[in-house]
């Protein structure tokens, strides 16, 4: 129990995850909003894929050269997908359903002759929110306050290959902390609960959903010994019904 309320663990942990949720709640709104719904899920693949790939040639998994091959990665996948866009626009939710599924399998591929893969990719899927320190979150804390003032203070000049581009980044840093999962969720699950809500409550509503989720999730994986990206992500799905429903109820009265 001493474990449990040790802020050592649960304090970086739980600063990890409100700063993603500070660009994921209204980046996943406006994920929402284009109709793109697992563009997260293939763009978060794809970083992972670089992360793999970088393993694979034995770089330094701490190292520079990791980092640029996931955002390189990322972004040649946002440029395309922009592209895809503009083109074939009909199509565009499954051309990054088969993007999602290339990067998944391209990474199992890459780690099938790894004694260590499905260690790596458990990492990738779940993350390592745990083993976060606050020193560790300072890059991720500058670049997202940099995406923060960019997006609300010019979403509106932002064309397609912008979005694309800054959602790359953004989603490249936090699944090396978070894992895919936990991306995912933090994106669509506070966006989905708070559908209904005017524009700036919407966002205040999907913060408190996800601290009050990264907060519960991550108490509850300490003191049960449990995958803490995977309780975080069904506590999150929980507090969303019930946000949900709440909304519902207030919108109906109205």
């Amino acid at each position: 129990m001493s474990e449990l309320m040790d802020m050592s663990i649960v304090g970086p942990a739980l600063l990890a995850g409100l700063i993603v949720l500070s660009t994921h709640v209204p980046l996943g709104q406006e994920v929402l909003k284009r109709g793109i719904i697992f563009i997260d899920l293939a763009i978060a693949q794809v970083a992972g894929l670089g992360v793999i790939a970088a393993h694979a040639m034995n770089w330094d998994p701490n190292g520079l050269e990791v980092q640029i091959a996931a955002v390189s990665t990322a972004l040649v996948a946002a440029i395309g997908l922009n592209w895809t866009e503009k083109r074939w626009p009909k199509i565009q939710e499954s051309l990054i359903g088969i993007l999602f599924i290339l990067a998944a399998t391209g990474g199992i591929l890459l780690l099938s002759g790894n004694p260590h893969g499905s260690e790596h990719l458990k990492e990738l899927l779940v993350g390592q929110i745990l083993w976060q320190t606050y020193s560790s979150l300072l890059p991720l804390a500058a670049l997202y306050a940099v995406t923060l003032i960019l997006w609300f203070t010019l979403r509106e000049r932002f064309g397609p290959l912008t979005f694309y581009l800054i959602f790359a980044i953004v989603v490249t840093a936090s699944v090396q902390v978070v894992g895919i999962y936990l991306v995912f969720a933090s994106l669509i699950i506070p966006a989905l609960a708070t559908i209904g809500l005017r524009r700036g409550n919407r966002l205040l509503v999907g913060y408190f959903i996800g601290g009050i989720s990264y907060f519960a999730g991550i108490v509850l994986s300490v003191y049960l010994d449990l995958p803490t990206g995977a309780v975080i992500v069904w506590s999150m799905a929980f507090i969303a019904v019930l946000a949900g429903f709440m909304v519902s109820d207030k919108l109906s009265e109205h």
